[in-house]
């Protein structure tokens, strides 16, 4: 049996499959039913297009579950309005309540952001998730540590002219790393993932929006990332692999704070070329 399993009673023969697979190894065999040559098959990136395209429901992919891929309801379509407000409702949360985030919500937070576009569907993004306190302060107090070292260097304060009060509020007693949230994910990629740092920042993103209607806060770490980037001992407290080489990490929490408006940002800046 091949890749695509086909409902011959419910294929219409149209080869919208065949024009819409991105490796284009979908052929149609002599009666109109589309396949994929076995020497063909290697070539086949799992991506689903072909299962999302059928308008018929003829279709399945031996790799893909057809249990894990539902129908699109259309109730639950949103519209551009609603879509928008979404979006821009979003914020950075820098307050967080100290009640830990419960492993079922970051579970289904992460099983959504596993659905972020990733280079040739690749999907090699992995997921570290740190809510234990000691940790946590362990990379609060490695990531100061390494601050104070960059400010030593001139150059490095006048690139980055925060670093000296970020400081300065840690040493008073305020938490400027990680804002007191309880939890750090931190998306990751092996090296060998040539677009390794685009796939976790898409991953991470399609997190950061869902998590506000799950009730959470999110804020990009920064300051952490920037240290893992630079410390092997922040790398090592992150529990980040020696083989991965591409990581980014976010704050996670439930906010202290509630938003009732959305400020304008700056108009965008445009360049059509016809």
């Amino acid at each position: 049996m091949g890749l695509l399993i086909i409902d011959e009673k419910k294929c219409r023969k149209d080869g919208i499959c065949a024009r819409e697979c991105p490796a284009a190894v979908i052929n149609l065999s002599e009666n109109s039913i589309p396949e994929i040559l076995p020497d063909t098959e290697a070539r086949c990136m799992d991506c689903g297009h072909c299962v999302a395209i059928c308008p018929h429901d003829a279709l399945r992919h031996a790799r893909i579950s057809a249990a894990g891929s539902p129908a699109i309801q259309p109730a639950l379509v949103i519209d551009a309005a609603r879509a928008e407000q979404f979006l821009r409702s979003r914020r950075s949360v820098r307050r967080y309540h100290a009640k830990p985030v419960e492993k079922e919500k970051i579970q289904r937070l992460i099983e959504v952001a596993r659905y972020a576009p990733t280079a040739g569907n690749g999907q090699s993004v992995e997921w570290i998730v740190i809510g234990d306190g000691e940790r946590l302060r362990r990379i609060r107090v490695l990531t100061v540590d390494f601050m104070r070292e960059l400010v030593k260097n001139p150059q490095a304060v006048a690139a980055a002219p925060y670093l000296p009060a970020t400081i300065a509020a840690w040493d008073a007693g305020n938490d400027s790393i990680l804002r007191g949230a309880p939890t750090l994910v931190t998306a990751i990629a092996p090296a060998s993932a040539r677009l390794g740092l685009v796939d976790l920042t898409l991953a991470l993103s399609y997190l950061d929006v869902f998590a506000q209607s799950m009730g959470l806060g999110t804020c990009w770490a920064g300051l952490v990332s920037g240290a893992l980037e630079n410390s092997a001992a922040v790398r090592e407290a992150a529990c980040i692999p020696e083989n991965y080489t591409h990581y980014y990490s976010i704050m996670l929490g439930y906010p202290a704070v509630q938003y009732h408006r959305l400020p304008e940002r700056k108009t965008p800046k445009i360049t059509f070329v016809e």
